[in-house]
This record gives structure tokens, sequence and C-alpha cells, in this order.
């Protein structure tokens, strides 16, 4: 009986890890996507949702594009923004039929023991959520509050169905008790970590919808200055009314270089939090954690790299797709260790005498 039963979860297991694994990868190309159009200031290539300019794909024939131009004025159909747009909405609305694949199998095995049951139904819940921003997105003309928490909520999607596929594979460490015990210390400063993380997202999301990228042209200075004349409470206003179309930003000078200068200190203190954290898990004693604080260690350098880059290279499109994907990724080796940390296993001496 026990090993009937032992066998059923493991094909259960099987199957929801193979759903996971592929909704991760459609969740990724999401991410990627999803900067790609903004960046490239397609947000707006269609003016209408969920379908673009009244088509299930967009305009591409001439009279198609009259047509378009009639019934949208003020809307001039440029193909090189409209299909970005419908390829991200296509590839999202994959997403959420995987990841109401992934709640079903969830809901269908709620009575076996391990298999879990509140994470797929907590993203089916962000992507329901995340389909109503990507309209809003674009109903409300790239309202940079909407469009910085559909940033963030992307990036929470992906991440959690990332963790929901580590959890599906079932593969722990097993540390000696040493290992263990001081790996342990460490969850506090792990959650430090993803908050931190979080919010530095949040700020990117933040400047990137307020075109605030350019407001500092050089590195390290901001305008030759390290302190430059800057508008924080402009800045930072999240009370920005609806209505007016905010692509290109109408935000002052000024304010938009308090964004830029807040997300460097933002990027600085992420850098040191995240240094430190891995440094003191190499005192862990396990080659495994030491490997995991190197990953870390190198997608943040990378991460730093690209937006110094981003800097220095006037914010070139693959550079700042990068930067964006280089963010997720990154939250991803924190995400991993987490499931690592919390799924850890101490060591027993009859594991060895069995």
């Amino acid at each position: 009986m026990g090993i009937s039963k032992q066998s059923a979860t493991g094909k259960q297991f099987q199957s929801a890890y193979r759903l996971a694994a592929v909704a991760t990868i459609v969740a990724a190309t999401v991410v990627v996507l999803g900067a790609f159009t903004r960046l490239s200031d397609a947000g707006l290539g269609c003016p209408d949702w969920p379908g673009c300019y009244g088509h299930l794909l967009w305009p591409d024939e001439a009279h198609e594009i009259a047509r378009a131009e009639e019934r949208f004025p003020g809307s001039k159909v440029e193909q090189d923004k409209t299909w970005p747009e419908m390829v991200h909405r296509y590839f999202a609305t994959a997403l959420g039929m995987l990841i109401v694949g992934l709640a079903f199998m969830a809901w269908r095995y709620r009575d076996t023991m391990a298999f879990p049951f509140r994470l797929p139904l907590l993203l089916l819940f962000l992507v329901v959520w995340q389909g109503l921003f990507g309209m809003w997105t674009v109903t409300l003309k790239l309202w940079p509050q909407v469009v910085t928490l559909h940033l963030l909520g992307g990036i929470s999607t992906f991440s959690l169905i990332f963790l929901l596929a580590l959890r599906l594979s079932d593969d722990r460490w097993v540390l000696m008790e040493s290992s263990w015990q001081k790996l342990k210390k460490y969850k506090p400063w792990l959650i430090g970590g993803v908050v931190i993380l979080f919010f530095q997202i949040a700020l990117g999301g933040w400047l990137s919808s307020n075109y605030a990228a350019f407001a500092c042209g050089d590195f390290p200075k901001c305008q030759g200055q390290w302190l430059p004349a800057m508008e924080v409470a402009g800045g930072f206003n999240i009370l920005q009314s609806v209505g007016p179309n905010y692509l290109g930003g109408l935000m002052t000078s000024e304010a938009r270089v308090a964004i830029h200068f807040v997300h460097r200190v933002g990027a600085l203190v992420t850098s040191i939090y995240l240094f430190g954290f891995c440094l003191g898990l190499f005192f862990v004693g396990d080659r495994r954690v030491s490997r995991m604080a190197i990953i870390i260690f190198s997608a943040l350098l990378v991460q730093v790299g690209l937006g110094i880059s981003n800097v220095l290279l006037a914010i070139p499109l693959l550079v700042a797709v990068l930067h964006n994907a280089g963010a997720a990724l990154l939250m991803l080796t924190l995400v991993t260790l987490g499931v690592k940390m919390w799924t850890a296993r101490q060591h027993r001496e009859n594991l060895f005498n069995d």
C-alpha cells in the first residue's frame, strides 16, 4: 500500500514539475518581451485591448492600416511597435493558461501529502491581476503607477513559478549538523536580501516608466556632480493624475534626476548587502552553499556591469533589456537559495549505516 501511494505521488510531482518547468520558460520569455516592449516605446503600439486596432494580430495591409487609423484617430499605426505588443500579449496569455493548469492540478491533488496547494492558487490570483494591469497599461496610457506595478507583478509571477518548479523537483540538500545549524541563521538575511532587491527593482520600474534613464548621462557622477540638483518630492509623486498620455514621461528634469540618483543609491545599498551576505555564506562550510554564493555574486556583478553600461553607452536597447532580465535572474538566484535553505535536511549518521 505504502509503495503504490509513493509511486502515484511521484508521478503527480513529475507531471506538475514538467508543466511548471515549461511555465518558467514561458514566464522568462514574457519578462524579456515585456522589457523589450516597454523600452522600445511600444507600450501603446496597440491603443486598444485585447486586440490591436480591432485585429487579433495587428494590421499589416495598406487597407487595414488605413481603416485602423480611421477608427482610432490620433493613433498612427507603427508596425515596429504593434507586433512587440501583441507577441507579448500572446505569450502572457499562454502563461496564464499554463498557470490555470497548475492550479487545476493543485486542486486535484489537494489531499496528496507534500503537493504544493496554496502556491499555484496564489499564482492564479497573480496572473489574473497581471492581465488587468496589462489592460490598464494601455487604457490608462502608460500611467507610471500601473506600469511599475505591472513590472513588479511580472517579476513576482516569474519568481513564484520558478519557486514552484524547484519545490516540485524535490531536490534537497542534506547537510552536516554544523553546516545545517549555520545555514539556518542566514534565513533572515536572505529575506532581507529579497526585500531589498524587490525595492530596487521597483525603483528601476519607476525610473523606466517615468523615462528617467537619460537623466544622468555620466558615471559615477550625475551631471558632473556627486550630488546634483534634484526634486525628490516631484520624482516620487505617486499621485500623478490619470488621463494624460505618459509616453515619454511628463516629469521635470530635476524630478527625473532624483529618480535616477535614488536608483543608483539603491543599487549601491543592494550591492553592499548582497556582497556581505554572499561573503557570510562561505562560513557555512558546505561547498554547495559556497557555490550558490558565487552564483549570486556573479549575477550581481553582471547586473551592476549592465547598469553602468546603460549609462555610459546611452541606454542601448539590447543592454537595457538585458539589465531588466538580469534583475529577474538575480531574484531567481535568491529564490533558489531560499528553497534550498528551507528544505535542507540535517545529515543523520544512520543514513550511512543502512
